[in-house]
């Protein structure tokens, strides 16, 4: 017990910075990631073979830069884009510096998967609104993503956790963080104890984020309620 009040008398100040950090970059990245990552992908499933509008050619081009980026590395996509973030952010060092790489990164990956929860939805599920003759954005806004948000709310748990991920190996390169305190202390100092701590952190961060998404997707799915209450 003196050991581990010596521990975090010496880490515990650093290890809550990088907490908040590492908080900071997930949060931030991720919201402007859906932002732009739900327009996108709206815009794939809308215009896919299938969709309200197709258009082939543009589905096909859109689709193939979405899969582009994300077959990116995002370590080498974090380099690639530093002459980009430095003229966004003037850095790129620290939670500033490395936000433009996460948003860039998880974009794609967002855009996919908003597009499979709406490919998800049932036909029947917005065939009121076709019958009552509502534009494609009406149908869009007013069903298919009310409709979707269960399975939308589930993908935010695995965007949240990956992007937690990417700012692990962000440290690399002094983005701050837990990922950087990790480097720091436990691969440059062979301090063991804060390598552990920095894992058991992000392992705690990680299961309060799937916890909390499961939880709101149940609460929101009100097909289960249904289901449940027939029984």
């Amino acid at each position: 017990m003196p050991n581990l009040s010596e521990f975090f008398a010496n880490y515990g100040n650093l290890l809550m910075q990088g907490t908040i950090d590492t908080l900071a970059m997930v949060f931030i990245s991720s919201g402007f990631a859906y932002a732009l990552g739900l327009i996108v992908g709206v815009v794939l499933y809308v215009t896919s073979p299938t969709g309200h509008h197709p258009m082939p050619l543009f589905n096909a081009v859109l689709g193939w830069v979405v899969n582009m980026t994300r077959s990116i590395p995002f370590i080498i996509l974090l380099v690639a884009l530093m002459p980009f973030t430095r003229a966004l952010v003037h850095t790129t060092m620290g939670v500033v510096g490395v936000m433009p790489p996460l948003v860039v990164s998880a974009t794609p990956f967002v855009a996919r998967m908003i597009e499979q929860s709406l490919s998800e939805v049932p036909h029947d599920s917005i065939e009121a609104a076709e019958a009552c003759g509502a534009s494609i954005p009406r149908i869009v806004w007013s069903a298919l993503l009310p409709e979707a948000l269960p399975s939308i709310v589930r993908g935010v748990s695995i965007t949240l956790i990956s992007v937690l991920g990417y700012t692990a190996i962000a440290g690399a390169v002094g983005a701050g963080g837990l990922g950087d305190i990790a480097i720091r202390y436990g691969y440059y100092r062979y301090e063991d104890e804060v390598m552990v701590v920095t894992v058991i952190l992000l392992i705690v961060l990680v299961q309060i984020i799937q916890s909390t998404c499961d939880i709101i997707a149940s609460h929101i799915d009100h097909r289960k309620r249904m289901h449940m209450s027939h029984e």
